[in-house]
């Protein structure tokens, strides 16, 4: 019963920057995969990027986001970051957080943050 509350989502102008927070209101969030997907308007849902579980905090990033994007973890905050630079229109999407227990990257992601929009403009 793992609860994700996103923020941090709204408008910016091409080359500009946004932080997406996720934070997980219970639940053993350490142990947790955490990831984030988007989806377009008329388009599928897309792997963004997570980041595992263990103390490392391996990451993993989709070819169109890796060198922009970051993905980071606060366990003590229980709260999973997405540190978005050099936006670009293709990037505007509802952009969802998710938690896979089991702890891999490759999932399944078994929990979903209600989603939060990321509009780009030029």
């Amino acid at each position: 019963q793992v609860q994700l509350v996103e923020s941090g989502g709204g408008l910016v102008q091409a080359g500009g920057s946004l932080r997406l927070s996720c934070a997980a209101s219970r639940g053993t969030f350490s142990s947790y995969t955490m990831g984030w997907f988007r989806q377009a308007p008329g388009k599928e849902r897309e792997f963004v990027a997570a980041i595992s579980w263990n103390t490392a905090g391996s990451t993993y990033y989709a070819d169109t986001v890796k060198g922009r994007f970051t993905i980071s973890r606060d366990n003590a905050k229980k709260t999973v970051y997405l540190q978005m630079n050099s936006l670009k229109a293709d990037d505007t999407a509802v952009y969802y957080c998710a938690a896979a227990l089991a702890g891999r990257v490759e999932g399944p992601y078994n929990y979903w943050g209600q989603g939060t929009q990321v509009t780009v403009s030029s």
